[in-house]
């Protein structure tokens, strides 16, 4: 009997979980090609779970824009354009497989765009609790990029831009953190973040901490837009030989 505490790896959630990465994942990497009727019992003789888990699924894929069911047809595979490009777990599946690439330069350029802004607004409108906390975290990217521990630092680094997203008071800016702590993992699981990280880059996040605890939304702005551009420049070699994709 399994303890109270630790759910059974043969509940639903976690059945449901493994048909939805069964099924998802090939899609993403091409492997199930757009336009293919899969049907739900063969789905469910595949991965043995019952017809309800296999109907969950589905409806957590077509969410994402991965399938659409149609009725005495199956389940068809839509195309790429059809997908939630903003969807975490397909971010995740992307960068873990053969799009790895072309996710990580769409996701770079979106926050080049956006996050200089969000810090902007931010030092205009961050309430100074919230200011307070991220530049606790700045100099804690410090010291923490200085001892190159790793996994503290990408934790870290996903609230500090939390912070910033949070802190612009855009309500459209705040809902890309799950997608920026996407990427952030991706490029970290990728191996494409130094062990530790560049001395001016831990700076140029303390730099845009003060600007907002400050009020000074130019320089929040402009120390922002420092190190999109640097990212930029360490992980562009993943995508160099990537074409872009035209819908």
């Amino acid at each position: 009997m399994s303890s109270p505490l630790q759910p059974s790896p043969l509940q639903p959630s976690s059945l449901h979980n493994r048909v939805v990465d069964a099924v998802g994942k090939p899609i993403v990497s091409g492997a199930t090609a757009a336009g293919t009727v899969m049907l739900a019992e063969e789905i469910e003789r595949e991965q043995g779970v019952s017809r309800s888990v296999v109907r969950e699924a589905v409806r957590v894929l077509a969410s994402m824009g991965l399938v659409e069911s149609i009725k005495r047809v199956g389940i068809r595979v839509r195309p790429q354009s059809a997908w939630n490009a903003f969807d975490p777990l397909l971010i995740r599946w992307r960068i873990a497989g053969t799009g790895k690439g072309s996710q990580l330069r769409s996701l770079t350029e979106l926050r080049a765009s956006v996050e200089p802004m969000a810090a902007e607004l931010a030092a205009k409108h961050c309430p100074p609790a919230m200011s307070d906390e991220l530049m606790r975290v700045a100099a804690q990217m410090r010291t923490v990029g200085r001892a190159g521990d790793v996994e503290r630092f990408l934790e870290l680094d996903i609230e500090f831009h939390r912070l910033v997203l949070h802190g612009s008071g855009n309500e459209m800016f705040a809902k890309l953190d799950a997608v920026i702590a996407a990427v952030l993992s991706g490029r970290t699981d990728l191996g494409l973040m130094p062990t530790h990280p560049h001395e001016t880059a831990l700076q140029w996040h303390v730099d845009v901490a003060d600007a907002i605890q400050g009020g000074h939304p130019d320089l929040a702005r402009q120390s922002m837009d420092l190190i999109m551009r640097r990212t930029i420049a360490e992980v562009e070699s993943a995508w160099a030989s990537t074409p872009r994709v035209f819908f």
